[in-house]
């Protein structure tokens, strides 16, 4: 890595604060974060609290399932689940998009000395019949004010958009865009920030407008992207065996089955809990859960 780029991710580190991008972690960690409580505000929404935490809505759901994401109620105290297990393909100098957790991760290559760095945003992801697809892809390009080349099979959805929408606050690619060699496929900002953490889009990965510009600054033409499916995710944070699933239907796989596959093939399930590992399942809470025997 150039000293240039770790320049880069240097400035994103020190740029982390209340009011700034909080996305970037070290690389020797494979669970990063930590979750917190929030106390909830007057009037506001799980919604306007996932997004000032850089979660997508799916994941603050999934973390409170028993409270109204719009009404959650005032006083009431929300779990952020600002905490993650790095995805299996996670790898230095790649992308991974995991479908399963509609979230991002970016690892540097490491630097003169040593270090990387994991950046991670949340990101929308395609709906049905216009799923985001999988496989092994690369940044072709990238377009700071992108123009937006309305495909012909989403004016037929929508006959009122023009051929083309102009850069502006009326584009739905937002401020930035990275085209993949996957047809039709950018990573991309939004005009439609309630959508990141949602099955909304025709294939593409939109990203909040306050993230789109330092994923952009980060990666380069010929990045690998990694877009892939793991409900179950398993890491050792302190000696302990941590364990995150995700309610993904689409993944179509017996978790339970998937989790002990994953275990075993790192040589860890003769130290897990059945029982903890069986909760960890039936909650489906997307946070990382201790299961060690």
């Amino acid at each position: 890595m150039s000293r240039q780029r770790v320049s880069i991710l240097a400035a994103v580190l020190l740029a982390a604060s209340p009011g700034g991008f909080r996305g970037a972690y070290p690389g020797r960690d494979e669970v990063i974060g930590f979750v917190k409580p929030h106390v909830v505000a007057e009037d506001e929404s799980l919604i306007e609290i996932a997004r000032d935490n850089d979660l997508g809505y799916n994941a603050i759901v999934e973390a409170n399932p028993t409270l109204d994401p719009f009404v959650p109620g005032t006083g009431v105290v929300v779990t952020v689940p600002t905490v993650w297990i790095l995805p299996a393909a996670a790898s230095p100098g790649a992308v991974v998009v995991n479908l399963s957790e509609m979230r991002l991760y970016y690892t540097s290559a490491a630097g003169p000395t040593g270090t990387n760095w994991v950046v991670t945003f949340p990101i929308g992801i395609g709906s049905e019949g216009t799923e985001t697809p999988l496989g092994s892809f690369t940044v072709i390009a990238r377009q700071r004010n992108p123009v937006w080349r309305v495909p012909p099979s989403i004016r037929k959805e929508e006959p009122e958009l023009p051929p083309v929408v102009p850069a502006g606050p009326d584009n739905p690619l937002g401020t930035h865009a990275l085209r993949l060699s996957a047809p039709g496929v950018l990573i991309h900002g939004t005009n439609k920030p309630w959508a990141v953490g949602r099955k909304a889009s025709h294939g593409c990965l939109r990203v909040y407008p306050e993230d789109i510009p330092w994923f952009y600054r980060l990666v380069r033409v010929d990045t690998p992207v990694h877009i892939v499916r793991e409900p179950v995710k398993v890491g050792v944070r302190d000696g302990r065996i941590q364990v995150e699933v995700h309610d993904d239907e689409d993944a179509k796989v017996d978790l339970l089955v998937t989790a002990n596959r994953i275990l075993g093939e790192r040589g860890l399930l003769d130290q897990v809990d059945p029982d903890a590992l069986a909760a960890a399942i039936q909650s489906r809470s997307g946070i990382p859960t201790d299961v060690t025997r």
